[in-house]
């Protein structure tokens, strides 16, 4: 009777031992993690370039004054609509003595100068672009004959699109140096002043047909020659740049497609991007940080005629697209090692695997190698998580 009294006092002993160990066992085994999980899925994955963005009116033209003097009032308003030769300001000369009167003379000869440079510039153009236009015909007879690759004959459209887009840059400089020596020898007219004669009322008129964009001051005053009077452009011909730094703007390239947003209508409006200009310039950033900076200018491919010029937008040059990219959050992507890992979940743990990435979108990557299209991976995983660890998931 005491040796069963002695057994059943030594089994409840190791029961309360076993209970205890379990206990402990319970209360020292680390607590799940909380953590966020996203599916690797295909889809279609861009990568952009993206900054804010300006519009401004294609060719715009600065009326300045020819000649020193008093500006009678200017009778046109911002957004009036002006005809070529129209007459947009006039300006009473001041007497010009000797000295003014050859300095005069020599602005008109200059004047002349650059319109017959801008006259030469056009037919080198014209003559780039028409070899252009041809030898994009003759790759793409060779593509359709399946002689060179299709890449060959997109490039040599590209070169035909550049040589079509300066082929109008120089049309317009034409343009522009006629009406400047034009303005030139207008302001010849006060040098029936230089022998002490009244001079007579110069009129100025306007080198395009457009509308007014800007005038400086609208009031009768006093202007020196050269001063700008007031701003002429086509609203219907408006142009995009985008200001972008210099270590984003060598992947675009012209002819990518871009995406106007936030611009204030109800869609984004679709545009290509036409040239990305060959100079940098310095721009302080609002942290006080000097960059270098590089304007790209793109064309819209519709017109939208609520858009004027310097009108804000958002623009999304899209540089790489693919639309069956295996993806995954770039917020699930970490470096371990020399690598790449993600968090893959498995059940109630997670475990590390080291993966390969392709190209990078804004908030999605191109997965190359170790992951699974349908696999679940911890996006922001927290520092305490490691290879193992029992999660609690919540699925976005």
């Amino acid at each position: 009777m005491r040796a069963m009294r002695a057994r059943r006092g030594r089994l409840l002993y190791w029961l309360l031992a076993l209970g205890a160990a379990i206990l402990l066992i319970v209360a020292l085994r680390p607590e799940p993690v909380a953590v966020q999980t996203a599916t690797v899925a295909r889809g279609p994955l861009q990568v952009t370039v993206e900054e804010e963005a300006e519009t401004r009116a294609h060719d715009r033209f600065v009326v300045a004054a020819p000649v020193s003097g008093r500006l009678l009032r200017v009778e046109l308003h911002d957004g009036d609509p002006v005809e070529e030769g129209q007459v947009v300001a006039r300006i009473a000369p001041a007497p010009l003595g000797p000295r003014e009167c050859a300095e005069q003379q020599a602005r008109v000869e200059a004047a002349e100068a650059r319109h017959l440079e801008a006259n030469d510039l056009l037919r080198h153009a014209q003559t780039d672009y028409e070899q252009a236009r041809r030898e994009s015909d003759r790759m793409q007879n060779l593509v359709q004959r399946g002689l060179v690759a299709r890449q060959t004959a997109e490039q040599a459209k590209n070169l035909e699109i550049t040589s079509r887009n300066e082929l109008d840059a120089a049309r317009g400089n034409v343009a522009a140096t006629a009406a400047a020596v034009e303005l030139a020898r207008a302001g010849l007219i006060a040098a029936d002043a230089c022998d002490g004669s009244p001079a007579n009322v110069l009129e100025i008129r306007s080198p395009v047909r457009g509308q007014v964009l800007r005038i400086v001051e609208q009031s009768e005053r006093v202007v020196a020659a050269g001063e700008p009077l007031l701003t002429l452009g086509d609203p219907a011909k408006i142009e995009v740049v985008v200001d972008v730094l210099s270590s984003e703007a060598v992947k675009v390239s012209p002819g990518m497609p871009a995406l106007l947003e936030n611009w204030g209508g109800d869609r984004p409006l679709r545009a290509t991007v036409r040239v990305v200009e060959p100079y940098a310039y310095t721009k302080v950033s609002a942290l006080g940080i000097e960059e270098q900076r590089v304007n790209i200018v793109l064309d819209l491919d519709e017109r939208e005629e609520r858009l004027g010029d310097g009108f804000r937008a958002d623009a999304r040059i899209i540089v790489w697209e693919r639309q069956d990219a295996l993806k995954a959050p770039g917020s699930a992507v970490f470096r371990y090692g020399d690598g790449l890992a993600a968090f893959v979940l498995e059940d109630d743990r997670v475990r590390r695997r080291a993966v390969s990435v392709g190209r990078r979108g804004t908030l999605e990557l191109e997965v190359l190698d170790g992951l699974e299209e349908g696999e679940r991976v911890v996006i922001h995983p927290p520092n305490e998580l490691d290879d193992g660890s029992r999660v609690t998931a919540d699925a976005r």
